[in-house]
């Protein structure tokens, strides 16, 4: 799985460079959601999943665990950049509220500040 890291105002962004989070790459991503808990506790993370044309149950799956990792340690992970499909995907699932989406990355970032 490719994925291209940098830090913006304490908030790690996180941009997928996949075409699908399927199964194929969901537990690749399940395990950089664990890295990043586990090196820096109280993490904020933002998935930028502007590549990312196709999720299946399996890449939904990986992006409820990282939320659920994130919450632990009293961090949050909210998703941008939706296409249309996978937002569609998040609302028939009734996750809207669960993973919070934005499609400005500043606003996206702002949502963080306490």
């Amino acid at each position: 799985m490719q994925l291209h890291e940098e830090k913006i105002r304490g908030v790690r962004i996180v941009r997928i460079a996949e075409q699908r989070l399927d199964a194929t790459v969901a537990s690749e991503l399940k395990t950089e959601m664990l890295r990043l808990v586990e090196q820096e506790g109280d993490v904020h993370v933002l998935l930028d999943l502007k590549q990312v044309e196709y999720v299946d149950s399996s890449g939904l799956g990986a992006l409820l665990f990282g939320h659920r990792k994130m919450k632990t340690t009293d961090g949050k992970l909210k998703l941008m950049h939706l296409n249309p499909k996978v937002s569609t995907l998040i609302k028939i699932a009734q996750l809207e509220t669960v993973l919070e989406h934005f499609d400005d990355e500043r606003e996206a970032i702002d949502s963080f500040a306490p």
